[in-house]
């Protein structure tokens, strides 16, 4: 008796450590990466554009800090665009801004992180992500091919892994199928729809406008959360009786929200095509760890010695789907 009463509490435990980890990425997705560009314009001359997350009139405190010896020869001048506060003025440094350090203050408390790009007058350009832990970075001379592909691959890496609604999508998926063979099916339909779109919006073949794409991803995943309670009351859902049809169909969308991702950082001109694979190489490595440690954490609690029936089976997809709703109407208000 007192091992079953253990069980149980370990299980609602658990269940509720994944309330707190849905509710945490409701919040999370709120905000989204700040933004810093550096456009060489000859002369030791820099165009600086400075998009910082906000809502509504309010902006994140973040300030970018130059070295001391940097001028500035234009005023800021900034408007709210959708959420994010943008800047746009101009610096200059004798001898350029290579081999200088630039930090952003006001991350190191947690509340955001930024991307870097640095654009050179011979096309080439640095990445960079600056972390609460590690705000600032060096201005190099020249980025060399491997330091793109390797900076876009673990961008793509990090984008999938931090974008929570995608990964959602992804878990809400296995949730429903069920044996290898059908998981690799529909994993592999997933990847290339997404990889179709993410290649044709970022070349700039198909153009969508970003928040209804937004809101459409966070239906595709009430869709199939709503899917998995269908199949608990017995009844066989689109996805369960092909889910690569569903995987497929809606990871067109999500291809838009990588594209939107990536545009965020842009692409160097003198390395499109590396760059744009390795970072789409990046989404499928981070997406095939993310399913790896669902199907393990699913086949580990599949041995528990817990009863599946009553309400224990719905808590998963219902918290999916309610995170996943509140989603659609934030982002519905984006753009209504």
């Amino acid at each position: 008796m007192r091992t079953s009463l253990l069980r149980n509490h370990a299980v609602r435990w658990l269940w509720a450590c994944l309330l707190c980890w849905a509710a945490f990425a409701a919040h999370a997705d709120v905000f989204r990466p700040a933004y810093l560009e550096l456009r060489e314009a000859g002369g030791d001359r820099y165009d600086v554009t400075w998009k910082v997350p906000a809502q509504g009139d309010l902006r994140l405190a973040v300030q970018v800090r130059f070295p001391e010896d940097t001028q500035q020869l234009t005023r800021p001048q900034g408007l709210f665009a959708g959420n994010a506060f943008v800047e746009r003025w101009q610096i200059s440094r004798h001898g350029g801004l290579a081999g200088a350090t630039v930090g952003v203050d006001g991350i190191a408390g947690g509340v955001t992180d930024v991307i870097v790009r640095v654009e050179r007058l011979d096309g080439t350009s640095q990445t960079e992500r600056l972390l609460p832990q590690s705000p600032q970075f060096v201005v190099k001379q020249k980025t060399g091919t491997a330091e793109v592909a390797w900076s876009y691959l673990v961008l793509g890496v990090e984008h999938i892994l931090g974008g929570i609604d995608h990964l959602l999508f992804v878990l809400a998926l296995l949730l429903i199928v069920r044996g290898a063979k059908r998981i690799f099916a529909t994993v592999t339909a997933f990847t290339v729809a997404h990889s179709i779109t993410l290649v044709a919006a970022t070349l700039g073949w198909v153009h969508v406008p970003g928040p209804p794409v937004e809101a459409m991803i966070a239906l595709s995943i009430v869709f199939v959360a709503s899917e998995i309670v269908h199949g608990l009351h017995g009844k066989s859902g689109l996805t369960a009786r092909a889910p690569w049809v569903v995987a497929f169909t809606f990871g067109l969308l999500h291809g838009f929200g990588f594209a939107g991702a990536l545009a965020e950082v842009g692409l160097p001109q003198q390395a499109i095509p590396m760059a744009l694979v390795t970072f789409n190489v990046g989404v499928e490595l981070g997406q095939l760890i993310f399913v790896v440690l669902a199907v393990a954490v699913r086949a580990g609690l599949a041995r528990l010695p817990v009863s599946r029936r009553g309400w224990m089976p719905y808590v998963t997809p219902y918290a999916i789907g309610t995170i996943a709703m509140f989603w659609v109407i934030e982002r519905v208000g984006e753009f209504l």
